[in-house]
């Protein structure tokens, strides 16, 4: 499923897509978003403001209690294909993330790097972001070579879009790529592919304008180099007394190892 062209072009863009990833899986998959969306979990987030049309719904941190997330996690190939992107051995769960627009939803999901909301650093990390449904314009949306960039762009708050951590100078502003011209890949997706991109790549995604669903599913895992770090205010997820210092590992018990076990 992964070719050497594809582990050239992840780590030359940051991001690539992997035709049919969970081809095997969509059923199942979207029987675990309907679960999800019918018992939220404590994170679950309804993104719109007043005069937003239609419905943005987000949730992760809920694979050990959805068992139709917990399948695809440990019976897929998933695992396999994270580790041969990133060039680990090892390959260890961090989240999943679940992202709903309903038909004729107006709000974007905004400009965002992934790594600076995240108290996990590395090269050896990726993300998965996989369609449930057929998209053309509410695809994915990836910045080719952003996740090689020397500042992080600053994390804010999605709807508001007001910075959280003490010193936004130490961080990119938030740029505008159609506007500033950069290379912007974006695929039509089946349901099942997916686009891998790496935690440090600029990415987002239009509004639904179209009158069908886009459910999403997305799976974040990291590999040998990734360890704990500390940042300057409120990380998502929170992972709240995780008791884990700088440099180390993620902790196997609350991050399993789905191959590679050392």
């Amino acid at each position: 499923m992964v070719t050497d062209e594809m582990v050239a072009a992840y780590r030359r863009d940051g991001a690539v897509l992997v035709k049919g990833l969970w081809a095997d899986w969509v059923d199942v998959i979207r029987a675990g978003i309907a679960r999800n969306m019918a018992e939220p979990g404590p994170y679950a987030a309804e993104n719109t403001r007043a005069g937003d049309t239609g419905r943005f719904f987000d949730d992760y941190c809920n694979w050990e209690r959805i068992p139709e997330f917990g399948r695809v996690i440990r019976e897929s190939q998933v695992a396999e294909v994270a580790g041969a992107l990133m060039g680990s051995r090892r390959v260890q769960m961090f989240h999943d993330h679940v992202l709903v627009k309903e038909p004729g939803t107006s709000r974007a999901t905004p400009w965002h790097q992934d790594g600076p909301y995240y108290f996990v650093e590395g090269e050896q990390v990726v993300s998965f972001w996989s369609p449930m449904d057929a998209v053309t314009t509410a695809s994915l949306r990836c910045v080719a070579g952003s996740h090689l960039w020397p500042r992080a762009v600053l994390p804010t708050r999605w709807l508001s879009e007001t910075a959280f951590y003490p010193d936004p100078a130490a961080y990119m502003p938030v740029p505008d790529p159609d506007a500033e011209g950069m290379q912007v890949l974006e695929w039509d997706m089946a349901p099942g592919d997916a686009v891998a991109f790496h935690y440090r790549t600029l990415h987002g995604a239009r509004g639904n304008t179209s009158d069908a669903r886009r459910r999403a599913f997305s799976l974040r895992l990291v590999g040998e180099d990734a360890r704990y770090v500390e940042r300057p205010g409120p990380t998502s997820p929170p992972y709240p007394g995780h008791g884990m210092q700088a440099g180390e590992r993620l902790r196997e018990d609350w991050f399993p190892v789905l191959t590679g076990k050392n």
